[in-house]
């Protein structure tokens, strides 16, 4: 694709519209995905593992995807909490559209999919769950997180899925030392390859002790 990437804001490359059946929060369901996008052709192994290593979502609230894709987090958070408003993200404006065609197609209508400028500034989140694009870069990635990471609510978590040869524990340790105060970051799971990170946002005053997926 040349300069085209997943993360490029307009794609220019082909559509190439695409179905593709996925199991996902216990339903088995048709999607469309599409050429650049993320993983256009399958459920990716990171997003498995998440999605397999994550508690449920709170029941209400507003919860964000970071960097959806084509909507696989996203449609799991919708059907899993049908109460509350999810907010899928991405810059990938093919990947945004995908996302609204799969909410409207299995009836997800708790999904907002919009580019990060487009979130209120007011809106704090009861989880974030991630498989972010760490192929754009060191230092888009740390500013993306850096924006998001702030506003999860008070005890709530965000969960990030990372190759571990693409720097998961490097990606770790730059989180403890980035958010020490307030924040605690674990290791919730190892899989295929990949670690999902825990981000504690704890409150203010913590309400007896913060429990810790191992």
């Amino acid at each position: 694709m040349g300069s085209d990437h997943y993360f490029s804001a307009s794609p220019s490359s082909p559509e190439q519209l695409r179905r593709l059946r996925v199991a996902l929060a216990g339903r088995d369901l048709e999607v469309t995905t599409a050429g650049g996008v993320f993983s256009p052709d399958r459920l990716d192994a990171g997003t498995s593992v998440l999605l397999a290593n994550t508690p449920p979502p709170p029941a209400g609230g507003d919860l964000l995807d970071l960097g959806c894709g084509w909507g696989p987090i996203s449609l799991t958070l919708a059907m899993d909490a049908p109460h509350a408003t999810v907010w899928a993200v991405d810059v990938n404006e093919r990947a945004l559209d995908l996302v609204r065609r799969n909410a409207e197609r299995h009836g997800l209508e708790n999904i907002n999919a919009v580019r990060p400028e487009d979130v209120p500034d007011d809106v704090v989140f009861r989880t974030i769950r991630s498989n972010p694009p760490i192929r754009v870069g060191k230092n888009e990635l740390h500013g993306m997180l850096e924006h998001w990471i702030p506003r999860l609510a008070e005890r709530s978590d965000g969960w990030f899925v990372v190759q571990r040869n693409l720097g998961s524990d490097s990606l770790q340790r730059w989180l403890a030392t980035t958010f020490p105060d307030g924040f605690g970051v674990t290791r919730a799971a190892t899989g295929r390859g990949y670690r999902v990170l825990r981000v504690r946002r704890h409150g203010s005053p913590p309400s007896g002790p913060i429990d810790v997926v191992s």
